[in-house]
């Protein structure tokens, strides 16, 4: 039966259906917003995974290209591997999903969204979270929900509720909350140093909204939702955790109590092999015994690990909940590279590469969104020595690409990304070198060391820290820069980033249904003492960006020419500036505007390409003098080159005393001399005459080819280098000149009655 649902909330259009698609999957649900329409299913295995302990939900989010009108570009029209928006949008699903299955399910789950329409004035991302959400909730997979999501616009200073695109341009937040009605369970957000006040006043209003939409999502499972299942639910017997306790809390304190990571986890393998073999008579063969006891074991430490938190304010490696771990900041690291960084908090460690490139290096983008190109990138690595492990290495998965954007949005408000101000393409590189907790926000801290290296010119260094939490579900204990084990054992991984005038980046997981909003407030606030701290220490060692762009970047020059000229320089098939570039070594970028970007290692070559390419567009002035090639010799006069591809013709008359003298008698083909623009008329034919020409005691240039004839009584000649009687023909011009005259300009925004410059200016100078 096909069912569906209306609603309104701040002030968009909702409409859930269901029995119309997608019949076959455990449960379905076609969301329409505005125009934007998103097929939500929700599917679960009928029998439980073997061999697993824990959940094995996958959530996918599917582009499709024909939801925006578009075929794929590119040789795969069918679609290949999913963008990175489409894998941080499933990250986006998955993880307030994640803590409302009961404990213990093992069956597959596999929750998948797809956008058939896409408008800009709804965006997906936020959506599909409340399409999934519905599905599941109608569907009979046991799922404590209904789940929602919105994203929050701020322009203005007033909270929006599913902005548009527009409106996202000028909105100085763009935050993304999921959960349900009794509380926030996920967050993801970039911010232009936003204040705590104003994040958390935003996380209320973001709330509200929810718990609007969960009402009308429970009144469509009540028209519409089927009864739950009762999947075998695998969980460790209470009884066996409570002798393991019993027995060896003594021996899991000892070993849990270890600053260093290695001994600590060295001293608790130990400790469960000892355990174990304790259990040997009752498990002997039997694997699923076996895996029950590790299991119960595992649940052992982490509940002791817990009440230290919890009961004594103790964390394992004996820092108090809001103490951090010790800090080292270094810049200037690696030779060749153009900036570099190296940050190290306790047992994580992280350095991060800064990459400057021309305008054209930019990242192409194939998504359904309106941006095309990404000039700043940021890339997490995570190598399997950075924890001591030996495993294949492979492509980056969804966990590295979320760490690498996290700390890309956290940097973004900080960089000149005016292409006008800074037109270089910035790529962050973060090799996460050793690893005990809160790696992505160590890359937040090394691409702040790495740009300021680099002389990249951020407006203020930005620091990032991890928050933890412990509850009991009454108790709740915030615990500042989580280590690995406390983030596995936790409730919590709050990851906090910003300048110490705001915050640029949220985001949040939890293993709770949700998070009080007053622990939300007392994490931001231990995360900002925090993060003053750390910026404390980056700013020790290098408090601003160098004053002088790296030696080792390319050297970047702009210019603007005439749009028209713009085939001058491509010339035919792209050859001209193929040679250029051939000849120079130098990078060029022309743009549509005419705009010129000339890059190069060397300024030497880049002041090459500059005098190939004004040369090239050069144009002819009234009276100034050129050192210009004699092309051809022709009844009239000579032609001269006088800049590239230009000639213009010196008349006979200005050049020999009479008309029976050849021209030959005085320059030849591929002659150089020196000549004065004379005359331009409208058809932009230049008339020229020889340097000096005008004036009574001039002399033509002294060159064996400039030869004096005299005839002798004998009708003999003889030549001699004598000062040769001339036609004046330089009289007053009243014409004006056809073309633009030289002037820089820095950014035209069009072309109407605009001068365009021949002056190149280098926007930064090598550092010595």
């Amino acid at each position: 039966m096909n069912y569906k649902h209306q609603f309104e909330v701040e002030g968009k259009s909702f409409t859930l259906e269901t029995g119309r698609l997608a019949k076959q999957a455990n449960g379905s649900v076609m969301l329409t917003c505005e125009e934007t329409v998103i097929l939500a299913t929700a599917t679960m295995s009928k029998e439980p995974r073997e061999g697993i302990d824990f959940l094995p939900l996958v959530c996918d989010y599917e582009e499709r290209k024909y939801s925006i009108g578009q075929i794929p570009g590119g040789f795969a029209k069918r679609g290949g591997r999913p963008s990175e928006k489409a894998i941080l949008t499933s990250r986006l699903i998955d993880r307030p999903l994640r803590p409302l299955f009961p404990k213990g399910l093992r069956n597959e789950v596999q929750v998948i969204a797809m956008p058939f329409a896409v408008d800009p004035r709804a965006l997906p991302d936020a959506l599909s979270i409340c399409a999934v959400g519905a599905a599941l909730d109608i569907s009979d997979i046991p799922f404590q929900g209904p789940v929602a999501g919105v994203r929050i616009g701020r322009v203005e200073n007033k909270f929006i509720a599913f902005p548009t695109t527009e409106q996202m341009k000028d909105s100085d937040l763009d935050l993304i909350v999921a959960g349900h009605k009794d509380a926030i369970s996920m967050v993801e957000s970039g911010a232009n140093e936003l204040s705590e006040e104003v994040l958390l006043e935003a996380l209320d209003f973001a709330h509200k909204v929810i718990r609007e939409i969960c009402h009308h999502l429970e009144k469509f499972t009540l028209e519409v939702g089927k009864k739950k299942s009762s999947p075998t639910l695998f969980t460790t017997s209470p009884e066996i955790i409570k002798n393991i306790l019993i027995q060896n809390q003594d021996e899991i304190d000892v070993s849990l109590t270890n600053p260093d990571k290695v001994s600590r986890e060295t001293a608790l393998s130990d400790l469960t092999k000892d355990i174990l073999s304790k259990y040997q008579s009752e498990i002997q063969d039997d694997a699923d015994l076996k895996r029950t006891y590790l299991e119960a074991i595992d649940t052992a430490i982490k509940k002791r690990l817990r009440a230290m938190v919890l009961e004594q304010e103790k964390r394992v490696d004996g820092r108090s909940l809001t103490c951090i771990r010790k800090l080292d900041a270094s810049t200037d690291i690696l030779p060749k590279v153009h900036g570099s960084g190296l940050f190290t908090r306790g047992q994580t460690q992280v350095l991060t590469l800064c990459t400057l490139g021309m305008p054209s290096d930019a990242q192409k983008v194939d998504g359904l969104h309106e941006e095309d190109s990404k000039r700043y990138m940021h890339y997490y690595n995570f190598p399997p020595y950075s924890v001591g492990e030996a495993r294949p290495l492979r492509g980056p998965g969804r966990r590295e690409i979320g760490h690498g954007a996290l700390a890309e949005r956290a940097l973004m408000p900080v960089l000149p990304l005016d292409q006008d101000d800074f037109p270089y393409t910035i790529q962050l590189t973060s090799e996460v070198l050793e690893c005990n907790g809160s790696s992505s926000m160590a890359s937040v801290c090394g691409s702040t060391l790495a740009l300021m290296d680099a002389g990249v010119p951020i407006k203020a260094p930005v620091a990032g820290i991890a928050m933890g939490l412990m509850s009991d579900g009454t108790t709740f204990k915030v615990l500042t820069d989580i280590q690995g084990m406390e983030d596995f054992s936790g409730d919590m991984d709050f990851k906090v980033a910003g300048t110490r005038k705001g915050i640029t980046a949220l985001q949040l997981d939890t293993k709770l249904k949700g998070i009080p909003s007053e622990v939300f407030a007392k994490a931001l606030h231990q995360a900002k003492e925090a993060r003053f701290s750390i910026l404390d220490v980056i700013e020790k060692e290098i408090d601003s960006p160098r004053k002088e762009l790296s030696s080792r970047a390319p050297r970047m020059i702009i210019t603007y020419i005439n749009p028209d000229k713009i085939g001058s320089i491509i010339g035919p098939g792209g050859a001209t500036i193929r040679k250029i570039v051939a000849e120079t070594g130098a990078q060029i970028d022309v743009e549509q505007d005419g705009k010129i970007l000339i890059g190069s290692s060397d300024a030497e070559s880049a002041q090459k390409a500059q005098e190939a390419i004004l040369a090239l567009t050069a144009t002819a002035k009234l009276g100034e003098k050129y050192s210009g090639k004699v092309t051809r010799i022709i009844g009239k006069g000579a032609m001269v080159e006088f800049l590239p591809g230009k000639e213009g013709m010196v008349p006979s008359e200005s050049i020999v005393q009479n008309r029976s003298e050849k021209i030959e008698q005085y320059i030849q083909t591929g002659q150089q001399i020196d000549v004065i623009v004379d005359k331009i008329d409208n058809m932009g034919r230049v008339n020229l005459k020889l340097h000096n020409s005008d004036s009574p005691e001039s002399k033509p240039p002294q060159n064996k080819k400039y030869k004096e004839v005299k005839k002798h009584s004998n009708g003999s000649r003889e030549h001699q280098n004598r000062p040769k009687k001339r036609f004046n023909h330089d009289k007053p011009q009243n014409q004006q000149e056809s073309t633009p005259t030289e002037k820089s300009v820095k950014n035209p925004e069009s072309n109407d009655n605009l001068d365009f410059g021949t002056e190149i200016h280098a926007i930064f100078r090598p550092r010595r």
